[in-house]
């Protein structure tokens, strides 16, 4: 299924990035795995490639989960807000981001995660639809429809922030992705799940 979406996904032509891409980096990764993480948009090596977190961003991400115990390719499935390279790397504007997010929540249909993550503040002001700053919410469990989700720092942020020192960028996502794991390890997140949508329809 994932394979049929990315081939539709590949004709799109719903804004006008589809001018400029060479291929679309619609997803890496196990489409049934229980853990999904969201970024911002393609890049260059993406672009080239077809593959989102392919360039040096991605190599980071790959290394800090392999870190805390994740199979990059069966314990998560990898994407982006836009399926397409900006220009220069730039941020999607608002409606690039409203175009292709019909893709987006089709992905997260199709994968049916238990736990989201959502790299960098593009992706966590996009989905959680917050103006709260990512340097305060990182690190903090959300629950959004009905799913676990956890904001971490881009790893685009973290290159250019490398120190390794308590505290660092790069150390709290660390520790932001234990938590990830602990999350889908230690928790059965379809019993919060169901407690939650339980008292959700109580409350209306």
């Amino acid at each position: 299924m994932d394979d049929f979406l990315s081939k539709a996904c590949s004709s799109c032509r719903s804004c006008d990035l589809f001018k400029s891409r060479r291929k679309i980096a619609f997803s890496r990764g196990n489409p049934s795995a229980n853990f999904m993480l969201i970024g911002e948009a393609p890049g260059s090596k993406e672009d080239e490639l077809g593959i989102p977190f392919v360039g040096r961003s991605g190599k980071l991400l790959d290394q800090l989960l392999e870190s805390v115990g994740f199979n990059t390719e069966s314990d998560v499935y990898i994407c982006n807000l836009i399926k397409c390279r900006p220009p220069n790397n730039r941020r999607p504007s608002k409606s690039e981001l409203a175009a292709c997010r019909s893709w987006l929540d089709r992905q997260i249909k199709l994968v049916n995660p238990n736990v989201i993550a959502l790299a960098g503040s593009t992706s966590v002001a996009a989905v959680l639809e917050t103006s709260e700053s990512i340097t305060k919410i990182r690190g903090e469990w959300r629950l959004w429809k009905g799913r676990w989700v956890m904001p971490l720092f881009h790893p685009a942020y973290l290159l250019r922030n490398p120190s390794v020192k308590e505290e660092s960028p790069k150390s709290l996502t660390r520790s932001d992705l234990i938590e990830v794991r602990n999350k889908i390890n230690t928790y059965d997140c379809s019993i919060g799940i169901s407690a939650f949508n339980t008292e959700r329809r109580d409350s209306q």
